[in-house]
């Protein structure tokens, strides 16, 4: 069985919980939680994810997350994902959420923003690099083909927003 998250309609509604694995399938939307982790400087973490990952493999990002399980808000399952990815244990700023296309499914994304002052334990699993940039750096990486396409549009979006 897969990770259970909620169903939610175009206004980012619960309708019920399903099987994430089933609603990638039948393209319902979900909730996905992610976090912009800045350094004290302004510097802002990238990364890669491994080469042989289920989903995304190889691909550059600068947002970390995932599924919010079923009846966890956005501003939990960020806690929760960076805990997990990077070893921290830190309370995430949500900044918007709009409705992403996904490459595989479309889904609520969630953007947080955290400023990081402590030392970071990147899990291999999800994480084979990565670096701190500066804003024009990551400026010029989200425009590389192996830049993750949802990161991009959350990139944009972020950016629109007055963010970054």
């Amino acid at each position: 069985m897969s990770e259970l998250v909620d169903r939610v309609d175009e206004e980012d509604r619960v309708l019920g919980v399903v099987e994430r694995d089933e609603a990638i399938r039948q393209g319902w939307l979900h909730r996905v939680a992610t976090t912009v982790c800045s350094a004290p400087d302004g510097r802002i973490l990238v990364h890669r994810r491994p080469d042989d990952d289920r989903r995304f493999p190889g691909q550059l990002n600068w947002l970390l997350g995932g599924a919010a399980n079923a009846g966890e808000s956005y501003e939990e399952a960020a806690a929760r994902e960076l805990a997990e990815e990077l070893g921290v244990r830190l309370r995430p700023r949500l900044v918007l959420t709009f409705r992403c296309a996904g490459v595989i499914s479309p889904y609520w994304l969630g953007v947080h923003e955290v400023v990081v002052t402590g030392p970071i334990r990147p899990d291999p699993a999800e994480i084979a690099w990565h670096a701190w940039v500066t804003e024009a750096e990551l400026a010029e990486l989200v425009r590389e083909e192996d830049f993750l396409p949802d990161g991009r549009d959350a990139y944009e979006r972020y950016q629109a927003h007055g963010r970054a």
